[in-house]
């Protein structure tokens, strides 16, 4: 469960960082060329990527117990467990799943990142002072 919403994170973000940076690529270029950063220029595709990345987990989150029951949290309860043990069963899996697609989100969108900004340096020509 918590692996299944880290990949879709992932997946989200780095689809969103690579179709975004070929959409902004002149603008990525122009702030580079005034000498901006390469983290400054790709900034807002960034913050762009980890918005995308995190929307599921963050829909899911707020809906949680409103009008779905998850799963565990119904199972306990028909277990017999108080369901204020439950609630707190499921807040902090909830959590869990937060976590590992936020660490999950962010690595992998600033690694892919730097990995095409680095991949497009070494395959232009204008990069290499050709």
């Amino acid at each position: 469960m918590i692996l299944d919403n880290c990949m879709t994170g992932i997946a989200l973000g780095l689809n969103t960082l690579t179709t975004t940076l070929m959409l902004r690529r002149p603008s990525v270029e122009a702030q580079l060329i005034a000498r901006a950063t390469r983290w400054e220029a790709a900034a807002p595709v960034t913050r762009q990527a980890l918005r995308s990345a995190l929307m599921p987990t963050i829909n899911s989150m707020s809906a949680t117990g409103l009008v779905p029951l998850p799963g565990m949290m119904t199972g306990q309860i028909l277990s017999g467990v108080p369901p204020v043990e439950a609630v707190k069963y499921q807040i902090l899996v909830m959590f869990l799943i937060a976590g590992g697609t936020g660490f999950g989100a962010v690595a992998a969108v600033l690694g892919g990142g730097r990995s095409k900004a680095v991949s497009q340096a070494r395959t232009e020509p204008s990069a290499r002072g050709q």
